[in-house]
């Protein structure tokens, strides 16, 4: 089945309303074109080149990052969503006059990895408009009525839910037929795990917490919780974040005590809200370390949190080092 189909199916069913059709659609058509660009960086010009700009949180801009922005907000236009909330953008951006939906989006999830081939994506998130959705852009994550992520890698993919649905489904890009089919399989999270995902590089800069959990897992199966873990760590959300919906794992990006770092990197919007929801509809768990990240009402739009997400068994130890 086709994504199109999906959809309609949805909105049939009852569980997907048409403003989300729309959008998703819209989201998809703007991820073939990003594909197109992502497939020919390097060959016309290098499209993970900084080209001088910062982002709202003063990041380097890279040149995918501006065209795909660019992209997505030109495949929305006339489908339902009044304003564009982007993690390259420090205000909300004028989509429709009409719609009931506010898409909040990563653009170039993982940027800094354009130039060496590895996997980057887009990650969005659908947030109900209401009445004022000027005055309505800081929900927490409960809020969401879907979210879901691309990735740009060796294959093109899609993954995605409704608040509506309990369906989680997987769909990648048909380089033949240029549209998005469904993949076989259902998406579900082990509450256990033997596979974590951690940049241990800043490990002498983790708070206490996450280093007493790190030290029971390297213990191993000698160790209190009785069994030898494995470490991938790609570097790039998306990449991390498909692996464990497809296969399982614990995926962690703490706060620490780099200056800058106390309360986290990802941006509780864009990142760290779309990765929990869908989580928690896979049967996992998604934490700040303290409760869970949905729970959050954002101060601002670019608001950074610790995240931790995957099997439900981690997430809960991880939580219980934190108290």
């Amino acid at each position: 089945m086709n994504l199109t189909a999906y959809l309609q199916a949805k909105a049939r069913a009852g569980e997907a309303e048409a403003d989300q059709v729309s959008v998703i659609l819209g989201l998809a058509d703007a991820a073939i074109k990003i594909t197109h660009l992502v497939h020919r960086n390097g060959i016309a010009a290098d499209l993970g080149s900084d080209i001088g700009g910062t982002n709202s949180d003063g990041d380097s801009q890279k040149a995918l990052d501006v065209r795909a922005e660019e992209i997505i907000g030109a495949s929305l236009l006339g489908r339902g969503a009044v304003y564009l909330l982007s993690e390259e953008q420090d205000d909300p951006v004028p989509l429709n006059d009409e719609g009931s939906l506010l898409v909040a989006v990563d653009p170039l999830d993982g940027s800094s990895n354009i130039s060496v081939n590895v996997t980057i994506g887009t990650i969005f998130s659908l947030l109900p408009a209401g009445e004022r959705p000027a005055e309505n852009t800081l929900q927490p994550g409960r809020n969401q009525l879907g979210a879901g992520f691309f990735t740009y890698g060796p294959q093109t993919t899609l993954i995605f839910a409704l608040a509506g649905s309990e369906d989680i489904p997987c769909f990648v890009l048909d380089p033949d037929q240029g549209e998005f089919v469904e993949m076989q399989g259902e998406v579900r999270i082990p509450a256990a795990t033997k596979e974590f995902a951690i940049n241990s590089a800043y490990a002498n800069h983790w708070y206490p917490p996450v280093q007493r959990w790190m030290s029971d897992v390297l213990q191993g199966e000698s160790g209190p919780l009785g069994k030898s873990y494995r470490m991938r760590w790609v570097g790039s959300l998306v990449a991390d974040a498909w692996r464990i919906f497809r296969r399982g794992g614990i995926f962690l990006y703490p706060g620490d005590s780099r200056p800058g770092n106390e309360t986290g990197r990802l941006r509780l919007v864009y990142e760290a809200n779309p990765m929990a929801f869908l989580a928690e509809k896979a049967g996992g768990g998604a934490s700040h370390g303290k409760g869970s990240v949905l729970d959050l009402v954002p101060d601002h739009l670019h608001q950074r949190v610790p995240l931790i997400f995957g099997a439900k068994e981690e997430v809960d130890r991880l939580e219980k080092e934190h108290q």
